[in-house]
């Protein structure tokens, strides 16, 4: 059974920065690609970013474009979003999930996760001066 456990985030000054990982055991994920999402209060989840764990290629929404970059760790079965220049409307909870089966040019607008698939338990992102 997959498990996602995430790590990092907190409170931030507008500006600042933050990284998040996303480590992943219990499913080979060569073949996949994690995705980060994003819940505000009020508002529906939204996708973030996505990354190829087999050759690191990754998508974005592009209100994370320029600022934010997801990488990969394979060794360490990890994913990590580094977020720069973050805004007070970057405030959410974060969420990773895998496998994500459409992680390509139409990310976000389309994202799926495998009905096999689990999503991280989400962390707190807050940016606020």
């Amino acid at each position: 059974q997959l498990q996602l456990v995430q790590s990092g985030g907190g409170l931030v000054q507008p500006g600042g920065s933050l990284r998040l990982s996303c480590t992943h055991s219990g499913l080979t994920l060569d073949y996949y690609a994690i995705g980060w999402f994003r819940q505000a209060p009020g508002k529906e989840r939204e996708g973030v970013s996505c990354i190829s764990i087999s050759d690191g290629r990754t998508h974005y929404a592009d209100s994370a474009k320029g600022r934010f970059t997801a990488s990969r760790d394979n060794a360490k079965n990890t994913v990590y979003l580094q977020m720069n220049s973050l805004k007070p409307e970057d405030t959410a909870e974060y969420y990773c999930a895998a496998p994500i089966l459409t992680c390509d040019s139409n990310w976000p607008k389309i994202w799926e996760v495998a009905d096999f698939g689990s999503w991280g338990h989400g962390t707190q992102v807050t940016v606020s001066s």
